[in-house]
This record gives structure tokens, C-alpha cells and sequence, in this order.
């Protein structure tokens, strides 16, 4: 406890005395300089093994063991070790009881979810839909959910001589468009299911579809083909096809697609694009963190 006693003028405080110990560490010690310079070089070196460490982590879905994943970065068993163990206590990584296996963490989906906004989607849908509208001379679009209903995001104009004049944040009802229907076709069965409870299908056109019957049996075969068809039903004169499009973690983020005129958009043309509008999706998949974008979809 230090003393409240004022020192006189005349007095002055006695400089504390070095130990021999204490002058060795000192004629020892490193100048300031180096020792950030040789702090920055360790932190530098650690910081991009735990990167590699927790990248190669999210390449192995099914998890991945010590001695694996410590040849595969090029580590030491024990460097392998205590990284991960630090990434595992800050959260970024988690280990199994049982297997022991490392796994990725929450906290870093929910950093990778709180990046992908819808600016940073915009941006990175626009790219891929400009070059979708250039090989197919049709109208591009990027849709996400938005409650029971369906937002298109990002779009573009193709060079065919009639095309749609949506614009960028317009609201289409998810039942009788392409877009909506990959994205009700991601749900899960219960969500489905209230969704067709609380949801009036009302009709757009003659061709839509409002027998909640009718509109499983559809998701259920967009299921197992991952492709939709809008023929005619928001627009009697356009028809349109839709994908879905994964994020980092393989859960549907959006749908993908294109729309044109009854009269361009043959069936035959339809299948002929199909190809063209799953290659973009796997594109934008993989722009938003999916792996292995080609066999998902």
C-alpha cells in the first residue's frame, strides 16, 4: 500500500536498487524494435496456420482427425493441437466427443452469414446473370425468400427483341413462378406444410396453380430434379425456368433463372437452357462459399 505521507522539498525518493538478476535481464534483453518485429513474425506465421488449419476443417463436412488434418497443412502434431484447441475455445472450430474429429464452429457461419447482405449478393449475382442474358438473350433474375413471397434482387436484360420490364426489388408470390417454387421446394416438410396452411393460392393467370394438392406433387418432383418451370403461370405470355443456388454451408440461399416469351421459350428451348442456367448457378454457388456446387445441384 503506497504511503499518503508527503515527502519534503529536501527529500528525494531512493531509486530502487537492480538486482544482479535483474542487470543480467536487462543487458540481455532485446531492443524494442526487435522484439515487435520478432512478436509480429510469430503472430504473423500462427495466424496463417490457423487459417489453413480451419480452411482444410471446412473442406471435410464429415469432419476430419488430428493426425489428417496435421498432414495436410504441413504441421507438427502438437502445432496442429494447440491451434485448433485455441479454435476450438474461441468457437470457430468444435471437436466431437466421441470421434474426436474437428468440425467448424456456429460462430463462424453466423460471420460468413452476417457478410452476405444484400448488396454483397447483388454484387456477386449481377456478374453471373450479365453473362447468363448474354448466352441466352433472355431476361436473368436472382431471387430470395421474403416471408411467403419471393424478392428478385439482381437482375439483368437479355438481348432478345421482347423482355420483361420487372425491376430490382419487386415481390412475386412463390407458388406460381419459377423462383418461388425452387425456393418453396428447399423447405422443410413441416415448413411446407404451414406455409400451404397460411397461404391463400390465389391465381395470377388460368395456368396457376391453386390446389395445394397439385403444388406438392410439382415441389416434389422439383425436388428430385432441382429445376422449375413457370409456364405461363404469373404471366400468361412468358415462361420461365429456375434453379436453386447453395451457400457455404448447402442450404438453398436463392433461385437463379430466366424468362422470356411463350413464343421464344419452346420446350425444346427450355431444356437447350437449362444447361446454360444450372452452369450459373454453380458459378454463384460457389461465389457464396458451396463446394462441390456441380453434384448438389
Amino acid at each position: 500500500m503506497k504511503s499518503r505521507t508527503k515527502l519534503k522539498t529536501s527529500e528525494k525518493p531512493a531509486a530502487p536498487r537492480k538486482t544482479a538478476v535483474a542487470r543480467l535481464v536487462q543487458s540481455n534483453a532485446p531492443t524494442i524494435d526487435d522484439d515487435a518485429e520478432e512478436r509480429q513474425r510469430g503472430g504473423v506465421q500462427s495466424l496463417g496456420r490457423a487459417f489453413s488449419i480451419l480452411e482444410e476443417v471446412a473442406r471435410h463436412r464429415e469432419g476430419i482427425g488430428l493426425a489428417e488434418l496435421s498432414k495436410l497443412v504441413g504441421l507438427h502434431n502438437s502445432t496442429t493441437f494447440h491451434l485448433a484447441k485455441t479454435l476450438v475455445t474461441l468457437g470457430y472450430m468444435r471437436q466431437e466427443r466421441d470421434s474426436k474429429r474437428y468440425r467448424v464452429g456456429r460462430p463462424l457461419f453466423a460471420l460468413a452469414a452476417s457478410a452476405l447482405d444484400e448488396i454483397e449478393m447483388v454484387n456477386l449475382a449481377t456478374p453471373v446473370l450479365e453473362d447468363l442474358s448474354r448466352e441466352t438473350g433472355e431476361s436473368g433474375h436472382f431471387a430470395v425468400r421474403m416471408g411467403d413471397s419471393v424478392v428478385v434482387i439482381a437482375r439483368t436484360s437479355g438481348s432478345g427483341a421482347f423482355q420483361l420490364t420487372d425491376r430490382v426489388g419487386v415481390v412475386r408470390p412463390a407458388h406460381c413462378t419459377a423462383l418461388g417454387k425452387i425456393i418453396l421446394a428447399s423447405l422443410r416438410p413441416d415448413q411446407l406444410k404451414r406455409f400451404l396452411e397460411r397461404v391463400e393460392l390465389k391465381p395470377s393467370t388460368g395456368k396457376s396453380i391453386t390446389d395445394p394438392a397439385e403444388l406438392l406433387r410439382e415441389i416434389t418432383e422439383i425436388r428430385r430434379s432441382a429445376i422449375a418451370i413457370d409456364d405461363g403461370e404469373y404471366n400468361a405470355e412468358v415462361r420461365c425456368i429456375a434453379v436453386p443456388v447453395y451457400n457455404f454451408t448447402g442450404d438453398v440461399i436463392g433461385a437463379l433463372g430466366i424468362s422470356g416469351p411463350i413464343w421464344r421459350m419452346s420446350d425444346q428451348v427450355l431444356k437447350s437452357r437449362a444447361k446454360l442456367v444450372q452452369t450459373a448457378a454453380h458459378r454463384l454457388s460457389a461465389e457464396f462459399g458451396a463446394r462441390d456446387t456441380a453434384k448438389t445441384s
